[in-house]
């Protein structure tokens, strides 16, 4: 059977097989599956301009558009705010600091209150959390999701996408279930993948609860982001990936050492996998 038509075998809403899991049925790896092609659609000036972004927002995450834009000039960029907006939605991010009420919520997608405010997180598969992050490659982007657990850091799962769209955020979040059972708490930002129907019907199907970080208020996932710079400061940015397959290749690597080497303060300067098995059991 060819590569194409493999690709071709993957149901990408299949409501029980995970696009990882119907990749290694096929024997296709996820790399072939994301095709490195999609993600040529930017000019390599945009390309550019994107991963200055990238950097600057991990550096000053409460950066809108316009200080962006500035830092740009400061660099010499010549770059005005509209392309800069249009990257930035391009990439996902957007400013971490309140700003007013200026759009209405999509009525058809349901928002959930943020359920961690007064909760102690004392125990394993008490809290998972998830989010997206752009990552960018030698000759185009992919987005990266994570599913981590709140109170060991221990990240369950993750995926590789050229695109935003729901079904691999659902995927990974499957994988992780298959592999570690499920958690009593589920937390998110409100983006358009975590609200839709999909997304929030999988879990109630689980019988999981939603919780959702309130509009603008990037500390409610601070698990996530905290996970974010680990991975752009300590892997991303250090490396120039040739391939989506490259990518996947050395972030495989990365989260090995992230969950079974690197020590954290917060959880006894023990790693996520020792503070993970010890209190859960034998991992899966």
């Amino acid at each position: 059977m060819s590569l194409a038509e493999k690709r071709d075998l993957i149901d990408t809403t299949h409501k029980t097989l995970s696009i990882s899991h119907q990749c290694e049925v096929l024997e296709l790896h996820r790399s072939s599956y994301y095709r490195p092609e999609a993600v040529q659609g930017e000019s390599e000036r945009n390309k550019h301009l994107m991963r200055l972004i990238d950097e600057e927002y991990t550096r000053h995450s409460f950066f809108g558009s316009r200080k962006i834009r500035r830092w740009l000039q400061d660099q010499g960029e010549t770059v005005n705010r509209k392309l800069v907006q249009r990257l930035m939605r391009l990439m996902n991010i957007q400013s971490i600091a309140p700003k007013p009420y200026t759009s209405k919520a999509n009525k058809q997608h349901v928002k959930y209150p943020y359920l961690l405010k007064d909760m102690e997180i004392t125990a394993p598969n008490q809290v998972w959390c998830t989010d997206i992050t752009y990552i960018r490659l030698g000759k185009g982007f992919v987005y990266l999701t994570a599913v981590m657990d709140w109170h060991t850091r221990y990240v369950l799962s993750w995926e590789i996408s050229t695109t935003m769209e729901t079904d691999f955020c659902i995927s990974a979040v499957q994988s992780a279930i298959r592999h570690h059972g499920k958690p009593k708490v589920f937390n998110t930002d409100q983006g358009s993948q975590y609200t839709s129907n999909e997304f929030t019907g999988m879990l109630e199907s689980e019988d999981i609860q939603i919780s959702m970080d309130g509009k603008g208020r990037w500390a409610d996932n601070i698990m996530v982001e905290r996970l974010w710079r680990s991975v752009k400061y300590e892997e991303i940015y250090t490396k120039e990936y040739a391939s989506v397959g490259e990518l996947i290749a050395a972030l495989r690597t990365y989260f090995l050492f992230y969950n079974n080497e690197r020590r954290h303060w917060g959880i006894g300067q023990k790693t996520p996998a020792e503070a993970y098995v010890n209190q859960q059991g034998e991992l899966p």
